[in-house]
């Protein structure tokens, strides 16, 4: 990841996937494919996908019962693993992200020791560390490592997901690791960004420890869920 994560092949990769022609099919059906995958770079989780996205969202609605919409975001947000189920490599579809086209900062996992080989910190255009950027020109402007997060925001914005604007963060920034939990990368963000990090955070703490052997009653909760998604982001969708 830390070898191939470059503006080069971020911007490839929006060119491959951003006009979403890849499959017609509903939210349900997309949870359904992640039971075929399991994800490598997660240590906590050796069972297919589709559960810990349950897992997820009923820890949000125990927390937050009267946030529908976040509850939907805790069955949404791996969705954009499906890249993987199309041939994607793991590496460009799941683990922790990070802006390309600036120097990635301290708090970057094994920052020290698995960047020599991308060729865009040898750049002088990328590897300082506002890079091609602006400083506090705010996420939305910001190019991120390519990854189920940025795969499933767009996707979501194509779609028109009626969801609000706190919902679309958590989505493409959960895995943002260096961001909202290791507190780097500020000289990139505006004041929405900040002010949008504690949703992200709030939401951190469900994908993160929800994950357990103790797997739900998939079929006992899809009828609340599928309300959501009528709701808001029904029928067949592009993916």
């Amino acid at each position: 990841m830390h070898t191939h994560q470059t503006v080069d092949f971020v911007n490839r990769m929006h060119t491959q996937f951003g006009g979403f022609s890849y499959k017609k099919m509903t939210v349900m059906e997309a949870v359904d494919m992640l039971d075929d995958l399991v994800d490598e770079s997660d240590p906590d989780v050796n069972f297919p996908n589709s559960f810990h996205a349950f897992q997820t969202a009923e820890g949000i609605r125990k927390v937050h019962p009267d946030k529908d919409w976040f509850h939907l975001v805790g069955l949404l947000h791996d969705l954009g693993k499906v890249l993987a189920l199309w041939g994607e490599p793991q590496w460009a579809v799941v683990g922790d992200t990070f802006p390309v086209g600036c120097k990635p900062q301290a708090s970057v996992v094994f920052c020290d020791s698995t960047f020599q080989d991308n060729p865009d910190l040898q750049d002088p255009r990328y590897s300082t560390e506002l890079g091609m950027y602006q400083l506090h020109c705010g996420l939305e402007n910001v190019l991120m490592s390519w990854g189920h997060d940025e795969y499933l925001y767009r996707m979501m914005k194509f779609n028109k997901f009626s969801l609000p604007s706190e919902a679309f963060y958590m989505i493409r920034f959960h895995s943002f690791y260096p961001w909202h939990t290791g507190g780097d990368y500020r000289q990139l963000c505006s004041q929405r960004d900040l002010d949008m990090l504690p949703w992200v955070q709030e939401f951190n703490k469900f994908d993160l420890y929800t994950k357990c052997p103790d797997l739900p009653d998939v079929d006992k909760l899809r009828p609340y869920y599928q309300g959501l998604i009528d709701k808001y982001c029904p029928g067949v969708l592009s993916w």
